[in-house]
C-alpha cells in the first residue's frame, strides 16, 4: 500500500520493487527493526523482511530514493546487506561451514566444563573427578575462548542493537553469559592463595549456553534451507549449456550467454535449453515438468518450446525468445521467490509482540533477580543471578519469529512442485477463508476447444467414401467446427476425398460443395430444411437428444438426402468433475459463469457436478457477478484462462487463472495453476488451509513455550544451560513443524 507524504505528488511517482538479501539478524526482532528502519525512507512505499529467507522486499518511488540508500540504513542499524540477485548461491554452504566448525570447537571446550558441573551433584559424588579438572583457572582457559571468540557475534550484534536503542536476542544471551562468565571470573580472582578448588562457579553456564545456542543456529540454519529447496529444484532443471549455431558454426555456450534470437541446436535426449518457436525438425517432447501431461508432445515448426522440457529422438532447431530472466522457469521461479518472501497478514501478530518482547524479558530478568535477592533466598546472589540468567535465555522470541514465514515457505514451496504458484504469502493466507469458487467453463471446466464426439451414418451409403466426401468438404472451411470435425475423422483412421470441385461456405449455417460429382451440404438442420431436404422426425428427435447434451449438431446431406450427422462438442477435461466433488468435500459452494446459452451450460454443469450456473453472462458481466456474490458477504475465487476474464479475475478476492490460457489471465491473477488441471485447485485450497493451521499451531506453542517456561525459570527450577538448550530447540521444533508441509500429498 502507498504512503502518502504532505507534499508529495503521487502523480509523478515511479513505483519499483526491489529485494536486498541481509545477513546478520538472530530473530524476529531484528528483522522488525530493519523493516521499521527501510519504512522510515523516504519514498518506500512498503518494506517487507523476511527472517527465514534473510531477505527484504521493497516497494519503493525510484524517482526519490534507490536501494543504495535502503543498502545504507541496514549497514547503519548494524547488519549487513547487498542487493538480491538470482546467481547468488541459494544455498547456505558458508555459513553451515563456519556454524559446524564454531560448534565443533565449542563443544570441545565445553565438554569438560560438563564434567566438572556433574562433580558438583550429589547424586553423582561416587564419581572420581581429576583434580585439575575442577580448578577455576583451568576452567577459566577452556571458557574464555567460548564467551568471547565462539560468543564474539552475540557481543557484536547486542552492541549493534543497543547502539540504535533496541534490544534482540543478542542482547539476552549477550547479558546472560556475561553475568555467568564475570561473576565466576571474580571466585576465581578471589580464591587466589588459597587453594580452593570447589567454588561454587558458573563457567559452564555460559560455555554451555552458547554451545546450545549454537547447536540450535545450526540445526535451525539446516532445516530451514529444506524450506527453501523448492527454488533450488526448480532451478535445478534448466539446462547448463547450449548449442547455439553463429555463423555456420556449432557452439557450446553457457546458458547465460545465449541471446534472443539465437539458433539453438537440441539434439535428441537433450534438455531444451530455452524458451523459442521450432524453426526446423520434429520430434516429441516431454512437458510434463510444466504441464503434468505425461504423454510427450509433438513438436513441428513453428510449434513453441518451453526451456528445460525434455526433447525426444528428433533433433530440433530453435530459435531462442524467452532466455534469462524472460524465460518461463525463471518467472516461474521468481513467482515462488516472491511469494516465499512476501508477508502474510497473520505475521503482523508476531511483529508486534516481537517489538516489545525483549525489553519486557529485560525488565522481568531484573525484577526476578531482585526478589530472589531480598525476599526468596536472601543476600544469596548465586541463586539471584543464576535464576535472572534462566528468565534471560529461555524468553527469547526466535521461535514466535520463525512461526510465520518457515509455514510460507513450505506451504507456497511444496504448492509450486505441483505446478501452483500463489503471488504472495497474503494469497496463500486468503484463499483458506473462501467461500464460493467461480468457475469458468470454456478452457477451464471444458478442454477449451470443440471435438468431434459423434458420428452417424444413413443406411445405404458407403462409409468410406461418404465420410472422405465430408472431410473434401469441410477441409475448405476455416470454420473452427469444420477444423474439429476433420480432426476427429483423421484420428478416426480416415482420409478425405481428392475430387472437391466447388466450395461455397453460407456463414452462420453451413457450407456447400461439390465432390466426386455429388452435390455434399453440411449445416444446421434449418439450413439442410431452406435447400430442400427432408428430415425425418426420428433424426429430429436425435438432434434435440445431441443438443440437450451440450453438443453442436451439424447434419450432412448428398443429393438432398440426408446422409449423416456429425456432434461436436467442447467436452469437459477429464479431471474437471472429480475436483468439484473435492472442492464441496472441503466445504466450498461451486458456480460455473458462462456466455454460452442455458441448455449448453447446464448440460455441462451437469457432467462436471457444478449445481449453480450463471449463463449466458457477456465478458464485462463476469465481474458483475462476482461483486453481487461479494455484496452477499462471501469471499469469492474466480478461476478463468482468457482474456475475457482478467476483469472478474481482479474483481475477485482470489483470482485464480489457469496456466494453459492468456498471459493477461495470468497477469491478474493471485495463483497460476500451471497444469491446467482443476485437480490442482482442490489442492490449492487444501494446501492454503493446512498451511494457516501450520502457522496457527506454531504461534500457539510458540507463545505457549514462553507462558510456560518464563514461570518455570522465575521459579528457580530451570538451570540456564538448560534453559539455553530448550530456547534453541524451540526454535527448531517450529522449523520442522512447518516442513511437515513438504510432505503434503495431493487430493
Amino acid at each position: 500500500m502507498e504512503v502518502y507524504r504532505p507534499g508529495k505528488d503521487l502523480t509523478t511517482m515511479t513505483m519499483e520493487n526491489t529485494t536486498l538479501r541481509i545477513s546478520g539478524m538472530t530473530c524476529a526482532a531484528c528483522s522488525s527493526r530493519i523493516e521499521k528502519g527501510l519504512n522510515r525512507i523516504d519514498g518506500v512505499a512498503n518494506a517487507a523482511v523476511n527472517l527465514t529467507m534473510e531477505t527484504a522486499r521493497v516497494e519503493y518511488d525510484g524517482s526519490v530514493t534507490d536501494p543504495a540508500a535502503m543498502v545504507d540504513r541496514i549497514e547503519a542499524l548494524g547488519y549487513r546487506a547487498e542487493p538480491y540477485t538470482e546467481t547468488a548461491p541459494p544455498g547456505k554452504s558458508a555459513e553451515l561451514k563456519r556454524l559446524r566448525m564454531r560448534f565443533c570447537i565449542a563443544a570441545i571446550l565445553s565438554l569438560p566444563l560438563l564434567a566438572a558441573m556433574a562433580g558438583h551433584f550429589p547424586f553423582l559424588s561416587f564419581l572420581t573427578l581429576p583434580e585439575w579438572l575442577m580448578n577455576p583457572w583451568f576452567q577459566l582457559a577452556l571458557a574464555t575462548p567460548v564467551q568471547f571468540w565462539i560468543g564474539g557475534p552475540f557481543y557484536v550484534g547486542a552492541y549493534k542493537a543497543l547502539r540504535n536503542r533496541s534490544a534482540n536476542m543478542d542482547v539476552l544471551v549477550a547479558m546472560g553469559t556475561s553475568a555467568a562468565y564475570f561473576y565466576s571470573l571474580y571466585e576465581t580472582a578471589a580464591s587466589l592463595g588459597n587453594g580452593a578448588h570447589r567454588l561454587e562457579l558458573y563457567y559452564e553456564t555460559s560455555a554451555l549456553l552458547i554451545s546450545f545456542l549454537l547447536l540450535g543456529k545450526l540445526l535451525e540454519t539446516l532445516a530451514k534451507g529444506r524450506t527453501s529447496q523448492a527454488i533450488g529444484a526448480l532451478m535445478g532443471l534448466q539446462a547448463k549449456h547450449a548449442t547455439v549455431i553463429r555463423d555456420g558454426l556449432e557452439l557450446k555456450l553457457a546458458l547465460e550467454d545465449v541471446a534472443a534470437g539465437d539458433l539453438v541446436l537440441v539434439k535428441p535426449g537433450e534438455k531444451i535449453p530455452v524458451d523459442g518457436t521450432v524453426v526446423r525438425g520434429s520430434s516429441y517432447v516431454d512437458e510434463s515438468m510444466l504441464t503434468g501431461e505425461s504423454v510427450p508432445v509433438s513438436k513441428e515448426a513453428e510449434d513453441r518450446v518451453i526451456g528445460a522440457t525434455m526433447n525426444g529422438k528428433g533433433a530440433l532447431t530453435i530459435r531462442a525468445v524467452g532466455v534469462g530472466r524472460n524465460s518461463v522457469l525463471a518467472q516461474i521461479v521468481r513467482v515462488v521467490e516472491e511469494a516465499q518472501g512476501s508477508k502474510a497478514p497473520i505475521q503482523r501478530i508476531a511483529d508486534v509482540i516481537s517489538g516489545i518482547f525483549v525489553p519486557i524479558v529485560i525488565g522481568l530478568a531484573v525484577a526476578v533477580f531482585l526478589l530472589w535477592y531480598f525476599a526468596f533466598s536472601p543476600g544469596v546472589f548465586t541463586d539471584a543471578l543464576r535464576t535472572a540468567i534462566a528468565v534471560l535465555v529461555i524468553a527469547c522470541p526466535c521461535a514466535l519469529g520463525l512461526a510465520t514465514p518457515t509455514s510460507i515457505m513450505a506451504g507456497s514451496g511444496r504448492a509450486a512442485e505441483l505446478g501452483i504458484l500463489f503471488k504472495g504469502g497474503e494469497h496463500l493466507e486468503r484463499a483458506h477463508g473462501l467461500d464460493v469458487i467461480v468457475l469458468d467453463k470454456t478452457g477451464t471446466v471444458t478442454e477449451g476447444k470443440p471435438r468431434l464426439t459423434d458420428l452417424e451414418l444413413e443406411p445405404g451409403f458407403e462409409s468410406e467414401q461418404l465420410v472422405g466426401w465430408i472431410m473434401a468438404a469441410e477441409s475448405s472451411s476455416e470454420h473452427p467446427l469444420a477444423e474439429a470435425i476433420v480432426a476427429g475423422l483423421r484420428d478416426r483412421g480416415h482420409a478425405p476425398s481428392d475430387g472437391l470441385q466447388r466450395f461455397a461456405a453460407v456463414p452462420g449455417f453451413g457450407i456447400e460443395a461439390h465432390v466426386d460429382g455429388r452435390e455434399i451440404i453440411i449445416g444446421t438442420g434449418r439450413f439442410l430444411s431452406q435447400r430442400g431436404v427432408v428430415l425425418s422426425e426420428a433424426r429430429m428427435q436425435r438432434l434435440a437428444e445431441l443438443e440437450e447434451s451440450a453438443k453442436t449438431v451439424m447434419l450432412a446431406a448428398v443429393d438432398g438426402s440426408i446422409a449423416a450427422s456429425l456432434a461436436v462438442a467442447d467436452t469437459i477435461k477429464p479431471t474437471s468433475h472429480a475436483a468439484v466433488t473435492a472442492l464441496k468435500a472441503l466445504g466450498l459452494e461451486v458456480m460455473m459463469v458462462t456466455g454460452d446459452n442455458q441448455a449448453t451450460a447446464h448440460a455441462v454443469a451437469r457432467q462436471a457436478g457444478i449445481d449453480h450456473v450463471l449463463a449466458e453472462v457477456l465478458p464485462e458481466g463476469k465481474a458483475q457477478e462476482i461483486k453481487k456474490l461479494q455484496a452477499q458477504g462471501k469471499k469469492v475465487a474466480m478461476v478463468g484462462d482468457g482474456i475475457n476474464d482478467a476483469p472478474a479475475l481482479a474483481t475477485a478476492d482470489i483470482g485464480i487463472a489457469m496456466g494453459t490460457g492468456t498471459d493477461i489471465a495470468m497477469e491478474a491473477a493471485d495463483i497460476t495453476l500451471m497444469r491446467g488441471d482443476l485437480n490442482s485447485l482442490a489442492d490449492a485450497m487444501d494446501l492454503s488451509r493446512r498451511t494457516m493451521a501450520n502457522i496457527k499451531q506454531n504461534l500457539f506453542w510458540a507463545l505457549a513455550y514462553n507462558a510456560i517456561g518464563i514461570p518455570i525459570a522465575a521459579a528457580g527450577l530451570l538451570a540456564p544451560w538448560v534453559a539455553g538448550a530448550a530456547m534453541a530447540l524451540s526454535s527448531v521444533s517450529v522449523v520442522l513443524s512447518a516442513l511437515r508441509l513438504q510432505r503434503y500429498r495431493p487430493r
